[in-house]
């Protein structure tokens, strides 16, 4: 069996190119949600070696990989949905808003997408969804870095616009340094206002005590 993402998927699909499309930043409490979309070359020779869930390599393999599927893909594109378009849409919807600017970034027109997990967004080709994906399709592989280094790289840009909430290092995820943050300065304009820890902190209550801290997405 083989180990890690594979082109099986890819090259199970006839009529026309695949992109893989994954996203980044669905839970955290602040910061937009990005995604990313990459069409591979069949070629082996121009497809990075290492490609795997960004989730499992570091910061300096992703920011590695990521020039490497720039320069070698035959199409890539990133698209992202804003704090504000989170709020109104709900996360789900931010999601497939920022899954379908990606696409539509990419040089070259899909015909198929392969999306990681296991909700069948809106997109304008056809979709199919693969749990997992990002360690299992190459193409998604590639499309979970390119969304994770350029969401990454805005919230180190975000640490320096609100200084305090530790944006750098926890990238707006849960952690013990951004629930103090919250608590002690309050929510700053890139909080996801829906999530319940933001919104106990509006309300005046500590998510410390109250056991909210260790939700990530609203409820």
């Amino acid at each position: 069996m083989a180990k890690g993402p594979t082109f099986i998927l890819e090259r199970a699909i006839v009529g026309g190119p695949v992109c893989g499309v994954d996203e980044a930043g669905r839970g955290p409490w602040a910061g937009p949600v990005y995604a990313g979309a990459v069409i591979l070359s069949d070629n082996p020779r121009k497809v990075p070696k290492g490609l795997d869930d960004s989730k499992k390599l570091t910061a300096r393999a992703r920011e590695a990989l990521e020039l490497e599927i720039k320069d070698r893909a035959v199409a890539w594109g990133v698209g992202f949905a804003s704090v504000e378009e989170i709020f109104e849409l709900n996360i789900i919807g931010a999601t497939g808003l920022a899954m379908r600017r990606a696409v539509a970034a990419l040089g070259v027109a899909p015909a198929h997408a392969l999306v990681d997990g296991n909700y069948r967004f809106d997109l304008p080709c056809e979709v199919q969804t693969v749990v997992g994906g990002d360690g299992k399709s190459k193409s998604i592989a590639a499309a979970s870095i390119l969304a994770k280094t350029a969401r990454d790289r805005l919230m180190v840009e975000m640490d320096a616009r609100y200084p305090g909430y530790g944006f750098a290092s926890h990238k707006g995820y849960n952690a013990p340094g951004h629930v103090e943050a919250l608590v002690s300065l309050g929510p700053c304009e890139i909080h996801r206002r829906a999530w319940r820890p933001v919104k106990m902190v509006l309300a005046g209550l500590d998510p410390r005590t109250e056991g909210a801290a260790q939700e990530e997405l609203p409820f």
